[in-house]
């Protein structure tokens, strides 16, 4: 059995005429700013240019899209890794008995789709989202780089647990998603959402589009902040 390596590739996740529309509002807008990397603008580290939607009201209807796009595959992931939720959240529930028993795999497995949405939303939620726009010959995010570190002053980035990545176009030469360690590239397809873990483990760069501009949307699977998973304790 081959070893698992985390990445997963959800085809046609988001339908090819919704993505076309979300390209041609990036192409429209004069909202796109230089993108950035943990520690500000470094254009050598990652050239793109960027459009934060998650707080614009005039993007809602795009955020709502990818953010249902991610939801199914967020679910096919969970149940193929249930490991995700119980490993790092020891999570229980009512045995029937007046006590508490905690979560297998077996039962992650159990529980049907509105069952584990709503596991999920408790565990898990949204992050910012990000478009992406990467110019033929000249974009790309070269650096090796992880999405979980430290950074001040709430240290937010450090509830990332999954990352994910809709290529919202196809037509050009190179543009893969690298990873590392795993020595695998994802080529990117219209419409497909990428689903890989945020740990050092998964170090990957973003391969420069050759022969036509590149676009995506990204973002973070995040945990609950312990104060809504724990309360005052």
């Amino acid at each position: 059995m081959q070893a698992a390596d985390f990445i997963e590739v959800y085809p046609g996740a988001l339908d090819a005429a919704a993505c076309a529309a979300i390209v041609e509002r990036m192409r429209a807008s004069d909202a796109l700013q230089p993108g950035q990397v943990g520690g500000g603008v470094h254009p050598e580290l990652k050239h793109s240019r960027d459009l934060s939607i998650s707080e614009r009201p005039d993007w809602a209807d795009v955020a709502q899209a990818l953010n249902v796009a991610v939801y199914d595959g967020l679910l096919a992931y969970l149940r193929r890794y249930p490991q995700a939720l119980i490993a790092p959240l020891m999570l229980q529930h009512a045995d029937g008995q007046g006590g508490l028993r905690r979560l297998s795999a077996q039962d992650i497995a159990a529980l049907d789709d509105k069952a584990l949405g709503q596991l999920a939303r408790t565990c898990l939620r949204p992050g910012a989202i990000n478009l992406q726009w990467y110019r033929a010959g000249e974009g790309g995010y070269p650096y090796w780089h992880c999405e979980l570190y430290p950074r001040a002053p709430d240290c937010e980035t450090l509830h990332r647990h999954l990352l994910w990545t809709i290529y919202l176009n196809e037509g050009f030469g190179a543009g893969e998603t690298e990873f590392l360690f795993q020595q695998r590239k994802v080529a990117p397809r219209t419409g497909d959402l990428l689903i890989a873990p945020t740990a050092f483990t998964h170090t990957h760069r973003g391969n420069r589009p050759e022969g036509a501009d590149k676009f995506i949307a990204t973002s973070w699977i995040l945990f609950q902040r312990a104060e809504a998973l724990y309360g005052g304790r």
